[in-house]
């Protein structure tokens, strides 16, 4: 049964293996995905030698943010932009009244109003997002955070590379790169990082005693069998002990933090995951995501935009001052970023409702060395088409991969020898906006 596992079985089979052997061998559940650094960082032609970005905190905004009711308001064209207006910011743009926290942060934001795709539905949109990648039956491609820990390698060697919370778990896929660069995928961000500690009811005697019989009952079929997986099995055992043990598990509690400063993020799972995000580029951990779902607005947009805008600027907005104020803005990379737009056209059959829009949309970069008060891009007087400097998916990331020091474009070949890049295929290959950064 192992060896079907481990030689033949795909990957959720070996993870699941993995996990089901340490209940039973450890009496602990150990979360899938513990990753395996890399040392050194990967360097090329493309690269920045002057990057300052360590970490990155992706916010997810799900089902397609309209960027003309938040980022990219045409305030001079109401039958386009509706009851919404604009406000200014502390930097050289304006945004929505939706979101008058961050405007008072605009001082610290790039503002990409140029973003174009073509994918328009949510889930090739979303998976493009992740991974430069359109969907292929023939190979699950890497997330972008599971890049980074494979070409950057891990800072805390005892936490995670890579979290998501409040998302799909897909999103924390480390695709052909194998089990040990993915990402660890949290519910809810105010549970922590269940099942991680040694339980009451072992000792630690019998702990390091389960240890030793686990080892030796494995030493003759890893003797024999000595494959990529079976020494991946062999790390996750290191990787969890080595957590379970760490002092910075408590990076994971966002109860340790005062209640004011967890007021101040939003009591709901956004701004909660804002902070725990917070947290963990704080203690270390190179790639964090968290997710704000309820943007797909085809009926009653107004409404919707209003309501997920409020959250939105909260847990951001925060999240910025909260970095600045502890001097890790400047090394942390913070990403709002959606699969699409939605269209200048308001349907009034749709309780004044917008569809989806690939063509034109927005995206906010802040710290990691961009240059804030600033807006990159334009589309055209309706927000329908982009006019100048267009940015695509593969754009935007391969800015992020130019922001921490990586070659977006080098080659990393998938097991059966197919070339691969962070920054998507080589027809499509992505271009950092390199202009943006100070």
């Amino acid at each position: 049964m192992r060896e079907r596992i481990f030689l033949k079985g795909d990957e959720v089979e070996r993870r699941q293996f993995l996990v089901d052997a340490a209940r039973s061998y450890l009496g602990v559940s150990l979360t899938t995905g513990l990753s395996v650094g890399l040392s050194g960082t990967s360097l090329g032609k493309h690269y920045d030698p002057k990057a300052k970005a360590e970490h990155v905190i992706f916010l997810n905004m799900g089902g397609g943010m309209s960027h003309l009711d938040t980022f990219d308001t045409k305030p001079k064209n109401k039958d386009i932009q509706g009851p919404v207006e604009s406000i200014k910011t502390t930097g050289d743009f304006q945004i929505s009244e939706y979101l008058a926290e961050t405007a008072k942060v605009g001082k610290h934001l790039c503002v990409i109003n140029s973003m174009t795709s073509k994918q328009g539905a949510h889930s090739q949109g979303q998976y493009l997002l992740h991974r430069s990648y359109s969907p292929r039956r023939t190979v699950v491609h890497p997330a972008i955070g599971a890049w980074v820990v494979r070409m950057k390698g891990r800072k805390n060697l005892s936490l995670p590379g890579f979290v998501t919370t409040n998302t799909s778990p897909a999103y924390a896929s480390p695709g052909f790169l194998g089990a040990k660069y993915g990402g660890v995928p949290l519910g809810r961000p105010d549970e922590g990082l269940k099942n991680s500690s040694r339980p009451e009811s072992v000792s630690e005697k019998d702990f390091k005693r389960r240890l030793e019989i686990a080892d030796a009952m494995n030493r003759t079929f890893k003797e024999s069998y000595g494959t990529r997986e079976v020494k991946a099995y062999d790390s996750l055992y290191e990787e969890a002990v080595k957590l379970m043990e760490s002092k910075d598990l408590v990076a994971f509690d966002i109860r340790k933090e005062p209640q004011h400063i967890r007021k101040a993020y939003g009591e709901g799972r956004f701004g909660q995951g804002c902070l725990l995000a917070r947290r963990l580029v704080q203690a270390g951990v190179r790639f964090v995501e968290v997710s704000l779902g309820g943007w797909d607005t085809h009926y009653d947009n107004f409404t919707a935009v209003e309501r997920q805008a409020r959250i939105l600027d909260q847990g951001f907005s925060t999240l910025v001052s909260d970095l600045e104020k502890r001097g890790l803005l400047e090394n942390t990379l913070v990403v709002i970023a959606t699969e699409f737009g939605r269209t200048p056209k308001i349907v009034e059959g749709n309780r004044n409702g917008r569809d989806h829009h690939p063509s034109a949309f927005s995206a906010v970069l802040a710290g990691g060395g961009v240059k804030g008060g600033q807006k990159f891009g334009q589309t055209d007087h309706e927000g329908a088409r982009v006019r100048k400097d267009p940015v695509t998916i593969q754009d935007l990331n391969a800015t992020i991969a130019f922001a921490l020091g990586l070659d977006h474009a080098e080659v990393l070949k998938s097991p059966s020898g197919r070339p691969f890049r962070m920054g998507g295929p080589e027809k499509e290959l992505g271009k950092p906006i390199r202009k943006i950064f100070g």
